[in-house]
Protein backbone atom coordinates (compact mmCIF):
# COMPACT_ATOMS: atom_id res chain seq x y z
CA UNK A 1 0.00 0.00 0.00
CA UNK A 2 1.29 3.41 -0.80
CA UNK A 3 1.88 4.87 2.55
CA UNK A 4 1.04 8.81 0.97
CA UNK A 5 -2.36 7.85 -0.67
CA UNK A 6 -5.32 8.21 1.73
CA UNK A 7 -7.30 5.33 0.76
CA UNK A 8 -7.73 2.73 3.94
CA UNK A 9 -5.60 5.56 6.29
CA UNK A 10 -9.05 6.10 7.98
CA UNK A 11 -10.02 2.47 9.41
CA UNK A 12 -6.53 2.45 10.39
CA UNK A 13 -6.40 5.26 12.69
CA UNK A 14 -9.83 4.52 14.15
CA UNK A 15 -8.30 0.62 14.59
CA UNK A 16 -4.70 2.03 15.85
CA UNK A 17 -6.01 5.02 18.30
CA UNK A 18 -6.89 2.35 21.52
CA UNK A 19 -3.86 0.29 21.94
CA UNK A 20 -1.36 3.15 21.17
CA UNK A 21 -3.01 6.01 23.25
CA UNK A 22 -3.61 3.65 26.45
CA UNK A 23 0.27 1.96 25.20
CA UNK A 24 1.74 5.29 25.49
CA UNK A 25 0.62 5.93 29.28
CA UNK A 26 2.79 3.22 30.12
CA UNK A 27 5.21 3.37 27.76
CA UNK A 28 5.95 7.22 26.54
CA UNK A 29 8.34 6.47 23.25
CA UNK A 30 5.02 4.80 21.72
CA UNK A 31 3.99 7.63 18.94
CA UNK A 32 0.49 8.26 20.16
CA UNK A 33 0.54 11.85 19.19
CA UNK A 34 1.75 11.30 15.71
CA UNK A 35 -1.39 9.09 15.22
CA UNK A 36 -3.70 11.33 16.72
CA UNK A 37 -1.88 14.62 14.46
CA UNK A 38 -2.43 12.25 11.78
CA UNK A 39 -5.82 12.00 12.33
CA UNK A 40 -6.85 15.32 12.45
CA UNK A 41 -4.66 16.09 9.16
CA UNK A 42 -6.72 13.02 7.34
CA UNK A 43 -9.85 14.72 9.18
CA UNK A 44 -8.67 17.61 6.98
CA UNK A 45 -9.36 15.83 3.74
CA UNK A 46 -12.34 14.54 5.07
CA UNK A 47 -11.14 11.16 5.42
CA UNK A 48 -11.58 10.61 9.51
CA UNK A 49 -14.05 12.11 11.33
CA UNK A 50 -12.93 15.03 13.17
CA UNK A 51 -15.56 14.53 16.17
CA UNK A 52 -15.05 10.52 16.52
CA UNK A 53 -11.35 11.08 16.27
CA UNK A 54 -11.45 12.85 19.23
CA UNK A 55 -13.95 11.03 21.18
CA UNK A 56 -11.77 8.28 20.78
CA UNK A 57 -8.40 9.43 21.54
CA UNK A 58 -9.39 11.48 25.06
CA UNK A 59 -11.50 7.81 26.36
CA UNK A 60 -8.46 5.87 24.98
CA UNK A 61 -6.25 8.90 27.18
CA UNK A 62 -8.33 8.95 30.40
CA UNK A 63 -8.26 4.59 30.00
CA UNK A 64 -4.59 4.56 30.08
CA UNK A 65 -4.13 7.47 32.79
CA UNK A 66 -6.47 4.85 35.18
CA UNK A 67 -4.95 2.09 34.09
CA UNK A 68 -1.18 3.69 35.63
CA UNK A 69 -2.61 5.26 38.73
CA UNK A 70 -4.81 1.88 39.50
CA UNK A 71 -1.42 0.08 38.96
CA UNK A 72 0.68 2.22 41.42
CA UNK A 73 -2.53 2.66 43.88
CA UNK A 74 -3.17 -0.69 44.45
CA UNK A 75 0.82 -1.59 44.96
CA UNK A 76 0.51 -3.86 42.02
CA UNK A 77 3.61 -2.31 40.16
CA UNK A 78 5.70 -5.23 41.23
CA UNK A 79 4.14 -7.65 38.71
CA UNK A 80 5.81 -6.07 36.15
CA UNK A 81 9.05 -7.19 37.64
CA UNK A 82 8.35 -10.85 36.94
CA UNK A 83 9.44 -9.83 33.47
CA UNK A 84 12.34 -8.80 31.78
CA UNK A 85 10.89 -6.49 29.94
CA UNK A 86 8.72 -5.46 32.85
CA UNK A 87 11.65 -4.63 35.01
CA UNK A 88 12.70 -2.46 32.55
CA UNK A 89 9.34 -0.42 31.60
CA UNK A 90 9.12 -0.22 35.74
CA UNK A 91 12.47 1.42 35.94
CA UNK A 92 11.91 3.82 32.88
CA UNK A 93 8.77 4.93 35.07
CA UNK A 94 10.14 5.32 38.45
CA UNK A 95 13.31 7.77 36.09
CA UNK A 96 10.76 9.42 34.25
CA UNK A 97 8.76 10.44 37.54
CA UNK A 98 12.16 11.25 39.28
CA UNK A 99 12.30 14.03 36.49
CA UNK A 100 9.22 15.30 36.41
CA UNK A 101 8.89 15.24 40.56
CA UNK A 102 6.39 14.18 42.81
CA UNK A 103 3.59 16.64 42.16
CA UNK A 104 -0.03 14.94 42.29
CA UNK A 105 -2.25 17.77 41.87
CA UNK A 106 -5.05 17.86 40.06
CA UNK A 107 -3.34 20.21 38.03
CA UNK A 108 -0.78 18.26 37.11
CA UNK A 109 -2.45 15.50 36.34
CA UNK A 110 -4.20 17.50 33.62
CA UNK A 111 -1.13 19.76 32.53
CA UNK A 112 1.21 17.08 32.56
CA UNK A 113 0.27 15.31 29.47
CA UNK A 114 1.42 17.84 27.23
CA UNK A 115 5.51 17.62 28.13
CA UNK A 116 7.10 14.97 27.42
CA UNK A 117 6.48 11.58 29.55
CA UNK A 118 4.36 13.82 31.61
CA UNK A 119 1.62 11.88 31.56
CA UNK A 120 2.97 9.10 32.82
CA UNK A 121 4.75 10.33 35.60
CA UNK A 122 1.59 12.45 37.04
CA UNK A 123 -0.44 9.43 36.40
CA UNK A 124 2.16 7.13 39.09
CA UNK A 125 2.83 9.83 41.14
CA UNK A 126 -0.73 10.51 41.81
CA UNK A 127 -1.49 6.56 43.06
CA UNK A 128 1.66 6.39 45.29
CA UNK A 129 0.35 9.15 46.76
CA UNK A 130 -3.26 7.98 47.13
CA UNK A 131 -5.34 10.51 45.09
CA UNK A 132 -8.84 9.84 45.24
CA UNK A 133 -10.04 7.57 42.70
CA UNK A 134 -12.57 10.05 41.67
CA UNK A 135 -10.74 13.30 41.84
CA UNK A 136 -8.21 11.37 39.51
CA UNK A 137 -10.77 10.29 36.73
CA UNK A 138 -11.91 13.74 36.38
CA UNK A 139 -9.07 14.75 36.14
CA UNK A 140 -7.84 12.51 33.61
CA UNK A 141 -10.79 12.64 31.58
CA UNK A 142 -10.78 16.53 31.19
CA UNK A 143 -6.85 15.87 30.77
CA UNK A 144 -7.92 13.87 27.88
CA UNK A 145 -10.46 15.39 26.14
CA UNK A 146 -7.45 18.72 26.05
CA UNK A 147 -5.03 16.39 24.89
CA UNK A 148 -7.03 15.43 21.50
CA UNK A 149 -8.90 18.38 20.93
CA UNK A 150 -5.24 20.12 21.15
CA UNK A 151 -3.13 16.90 18.92
CA UNK A 152 -6.02 16.59 16.22
CA UNK A 153 -6.36 20.19 15.89
CA UNK A 154 -2.94 20.65 15.27
CA UNK A 155 -2.86 17.88 12.57
CA UNK A 156 -6.63 19.74 11.47
CA UNK A 157 -4.91 22.72 11.28
CA UNK A 158 -1.89 22.12 9.68
CA UNK A 159 -4.08 19.84 6.84
CA UNK A 160 -6.44 22.68 6.41
CA UNK A 161 -4.24 25.81 6.13
CA UNK A 162 -1.23 24.65 4.20
CA UNK A 163 -3.23 22.27 1.50
CA UNK A 164 -0.54 20.23 1.75
CA UNK A 165 -1.00 16.17 1.49
CA UNK A 166 -1.92 14.69 4.93
CA UNK A 167 1.29 13.10 5.28
CA UNK A 168 3.03 16.41 5.10
CA UNK A 169 0.52 18.22 7.37
CA UNK A 170 1.21 15.51 9.97
CA UNK A 171 4.70 16.40 10.24
CA UNK A 172 4.31 19.86 10.16
CA UNK A 173 1.49 19.22 13.38
CA UNK A 174 4.07 16.84 14.96
CA UNK A 175 6.83 19.17 14.48
CA UNK A 176 4.82 21.93 16.49
CA UNK A 177 3.62 20.08 19.02
CA UNK A 178 6.89 18.52 20.11
CA UNK A 179 8.39 21.84 19.67
CA UNK A 180 5.66 23.36 22.26
CA UNK A 181 5.72 20.40 24.74
CA UNK A 182 9.90 20.79 24.51
CA UNK A 183 9.52 23.95 25.54
CA UNK A 184 7.01 22.99 28.86
CA UNK A 185 9.22 20.46 28.97
CA UNK A 186 11.97 23.06 30.03
CA UNK A 187 9.84 25.38 32.17
CA UNK A 188 8.92 22.46 34.15
CA UNK A 189 11.86 20.55 34.85
CA UNK A 190 13.79 24.03 35.66
CA UNK A 191 13.12 22.69 39.25
CA UNK A 192 14.91 19.68 40.48
CA UNK A 193 12.85 16.58 40.20
CA UNK A 194 12.16 14.48 43.55
CA UNK A 195 13.79 10.95 43.65
CA UNK A 196 11.34 8.95 42.92
CA UNK A 197 9.31 7.10 45.65
CA UNK A 198 10.51 3.41 44.64
CA UNK A 199 8.96 0.11 46.68
CA UNK A 200 12.51 -0.78 46.49
CA UNK A 201 15.63 -0.43 44.68
CA UNK A 202 15.16 -1.46 41.32
CA UNK A 203 18.69 -1.86 40.18
CA UNK A 204 19.43 -4.09 43.28
CA UNK A 205 16.11 -6.13 42.49
CA UNK A 206 16.96 -6.78 39.18
CA UNK A 207 20.35 -8.34 39.57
Amino acid sequence: MDATATEGWGAAIYAWIFPMVIGDAVFPPIPSEMLVITGGALAAEGRVNLLLLGLMTAVASCLGDLLVFQLFKRRLSHVLDRWDWGRKVHQGIHRTIAKAGRSSTYGAIIGARFVPGGRLAASAAAGIAEVSTRGFSLCAALGGVLWAAWQAGLGYFAGSTTGLPFWASSLIGVGVGLLIGVVLGVIVTRRRGNRSPVDEPLDEAGD
